[in-house]
């Protein structure tokens, strides 16, 4: 592997928009971030786990068309790839009504996968179940570190310690409180999305900021995790915190312009029919 590669960790799933969309498209937090910055022309490994199912097939044939490498893709017997429920709102905007983790939740980097991790330049964390295991294992080896921990929910996948980027969302009126939360508690950077607000970071001396351009979006699925790839590629170019909020605020703002995480065929017709499922407190 290459000392210049970035690797993403973690979350995929079909997002199966809910009717009167009716339709499935490959996302996750890791995996969207992964191809977006395979988009912006990133070598870039994706580590996670499918299930031996035809979703499975979809996540690796997603991820393949868009150049990620799986080296350290995990399929895991028996288990059922991940999936999320969505409804789409007149304005644009989601609600997930129901998140079934499979594989995601079954997955942990093995000694290999970690030795691997330790050979990127940069490694991003999405949703990942180990409770803060793998920024412990990354420690001190020279490899910078993200992790978006919006979609994050134990204590010790939520604590930004050992993280050089912080990345969260926040309302407007809350982002300098959230900002000084997660430098305090341990980020060298932190960094928020504020929705049609805009986005803010802060390295603990001093705090800027970007405005979002006014759009009326189709879908903000992956808006975040494509803001979360334009701010890796600037900030690992050496450019500035402006720079980086800029150009996240750009590719988010893009991705608003299509339904999913990343432009793709949509899977209906190849994965199974829908399934009623219960709307549960995730």
């Amino acid at each position: 592997m290459s000392k210049d590669q970035i690797a993403a960790v973690g979350d995929n799933c079909i997002d199966r928009f809910l009717p009167p969309v009716d339709d499935c498209l490959v996302g996750g937090n890791a995996v969207n971030v992964a191809v977006q910055l395979a988009m912006l022309g990133r070598s870039v490994q994706y580590f996670g786990a499918v299930g031996d199912d035809p979703a499975g097939i979809a996540v690796r044939e997603a991820l393949t068309r868009q150049g990620v490498g799986l080296d350290h893709l995990r399929v895991l017997a028996g288990f059922r790839t991940a999936y999320t429920d969505i409804e789409v709102t007149e304005d644009g905007d989601r609600a997930f009504v129901f998140e079934e983790f499979g594989a995601c939740a079954a997955y942990q980097p093995a000694p290999n996968d970690i030795a691997g991790l330790r050979r990127m330049r940069h490694v991003h964390i999405g949703w990942l179940k180990d409770d803060g295991a793998l920024k412990r294992a990354l420690a001190r080896s020279g490899v910078t570190l993200s992790q978006d921990l919006t979609v994050n929910n134990t204590p010790g996948n939520l604590d930004p310690g050992g993280l050089d980027i912080a990345f969260c969302s926040a309302e407007p009126e809350g982002a300098d409180a959230e900002l000084a939360r997660l430098i305090s508690a341990g980020a060298k950077l932190a960094v928020v999305t504020l929705g049609a607000g805009g986005s803010m970071a802060s390295d603990g001396r001093r705090s800027v900021s970007a405005t979002a351009p006014i759009i009326t979006p189709e879908d903000t699925t992956g808006a975040g995790d494509a803001f979360i790839a334009g701010f890796l590629h600037a900030w690992l170019d050496g450019g500035s915190l402006e720079q980086a909020l800029i150009l996240g605020t750009e590719r988010g703002a893009i991705a608003c312009m299509h339904r999913g995480g990343f432009p793709q065929a949509p899977l209906k017709g190849i994965l199974e029919p829908w399934e009623p499922t219960e709307i549960t407190e995730t």
